[in-house]
């Protein structure tokens, strides 16, 4: 076969771009196994959490939007996982997005783990605790333009509220 110079400009326009489509957002392998620092039982946790908590952390469900007291709340303090009370976000990166759920700006990123979610057909990042492995919800990159641009959109039943005065 012989290459003209028209097929080998388009061969090199062509494996740049096929190359670039093919990259992917970094995954786990399928035998990499997480160690966390908390770990339970299925029955254990089942014994700690609400039935929703457990459905969300445990079993990455989301609860319906509007639905959570933690969405509305005003309060200066520190949510924690609600499975393992690790320190996840201050009150002052809390804004409301309109969303239904809590959303900040920013986490305690030393307690949260990022991975790739495919559940509804495209690529998300989820959010876990990285303590317990525990689903807290996804980022987007919607947020406040003033301060990072990321919304951490999490289910309020991931979490729990310590006041300031009681922390």
């Amino acid at each position: 076969m012989q290459l003209t110079f028209k097929k080998l400009l388009l061969l090199l326009f062509i494996f740049p771009i096929v190359g670039s489509c093919q990259q992917q957002p970094t995954k786990k392998k399928a035998t990499e196994k997480i160690t966390y620092e908390v770990v339970k039982t299925e029955a254990e946790w089942k014994e700690i959490l609400s039935p929703l908590a457990f459905r969300v952390l445990r079993k990455a469900a989301t609860e319906r939007a509007f639905s959570g007291p933690l969405n509305d709340n005003k309060a200066e303090g520190i949510y924690v996982c609600a499975g393992c009370k690790s320190p996840l976000y201050k009150s002052e990166h809390k804004f409301d997005s309109g969303s239904g759920w809590p959303s900040f700006d920013r986490g305690v990123d030393e307690n949260l783990e990022y991975d790739v979610d495919y559940k509804i057909g495209y690529a998300r990042t989820e959010l876990k605790c990285s303590v317990c492995g525990g689903h807290l919800g996804h980022i987007f990159n919607d947020g406040p333009r003033a301060t990072t641009g990321k919304r951490h959109c999490i289910n309020s039943a991931a979490l729990a509220f310590i006041p300031a005065e009681d922390e």
